[in-house]
């Protein structure tokens, strides 16, 4: 049973977590633009092209607008859940609608912080847990909306699931976090080449590789199988739901990594012990 001293550590986290999850919902927004502007200075680098200059677009600035009216959210719009309860899901300027999600995510994000805070208390252990819960979310859901998995986010959660096996944070060693670095990009990699070279397509893209390598990191070895066989599930379910509704994508493509990132809160949530059982390992 915890404490009062416990409810309040995992309390003051959680709160910490709906900042963090306001944070996200920015970066699932801002950093694939980012990237979009990046490779089209590249190539007109590449090409002897001079490129119009734009205005600074980064994950601090410009100021966050309603993308119908441009009006800037002023800071009281922003708290976390509470404004978007208080304006009625609505932009306070012109009543368009916000989308359920920002809430959303910033729920989830609370509620993750709290649960590692439970278990953990506010430790160096529980708030790398809490680290590891924000970047996995947020890559999660950027890769839904654009089928990409940023480096910026996949290899910060590979190194630091290093750096925490070998601060002691996570319970696998540091030679079974590094080996399970190596087989998660090793198994994905090496699956993607023999596809590839039977079908002449891409099955999957690199950024899944990095991101199964950084659960290796956190997990270890021994439960990179349970996390591919739940993810592969869990995908081929959702889209073979998708087909029937007609929700695929140009291409019949689903992005990969969110089933990952599922399978591991799976992980976190049940434990290696739980996870193993419920796939019969």
């Amino acid at each position: 049973m915890l404490t009062d001293v416990q409810w309040l550590d995992a309390s003051l986290v959680g709160v910490l977590g709906l900042l963090i999850g306001s944070f996200l919902n920015v970066v699932v927004h801002r950093l694939p633009k980012m990237m979009e502007r990046q490779w089209a200075a590249e190539c007109a680098g590449h090409s002897d092209k001079e490129t119009a200059a734009s205005e600074p677009f980064n994950l601090m600035v410009p100021r966050s607008r309603c993308p119908h009216c441009e009006h800037q959210i002023r800071w009281f719009e922003n708290i976390p859940v509470v404004s978007y309860a208080v304006l009625g899901g609505k932009c306070a300027a012109c009543k368009a609608p916000i989308s359920v999600r920002y809430p959303l995510v910033e729920l989830a994000t609370g509620a993750l912080f709290f649960w590692c805070a439970w278990q953990w208390g506010a430790t160096a252990t529980g708030l790398a847990w809490c680290a590891f819960s924000a970047l996995l979310l947020g890559m999660a859901l950027i890769d839904w909306d654009t089928t990409l998995l940023p480096d910026d986010m996949t290899l910060p959660l590979m190194w630091l699931g290093l750096v925490a096996a070998a601060m002691q944070w996570t319970p696998v060693t540091l030679s079974t976090a590094f080996w399970g670095t190596v087989a998660g990009y090793g198994s994905l990699w090496s699956i993607y080449w023999v596809f590839k070279l039977v079908t002449g397509k891409e099955g999957m893209g690199y950024g899944d590789f990095k991101l199964f390598a950084a659960l290796g990191a956190w997990f270890g070895w021994p439960l990179l199988i349970p996390i591919i066989l739940i993810a592969s599930v869990i995908g081929a379910i959702v889209g073979i739901g998708m087909k029937f509704t007609s929700g695929l994508r140009e291409g019949g493509y689903v992005p990969f990594g969110p089933f990952l990132a599922g399978a591991g809160f799976a992980a976190l949530l049940l434990g290696p012990m739980t996870l193993r059982q419920l796939v019969g390992i």
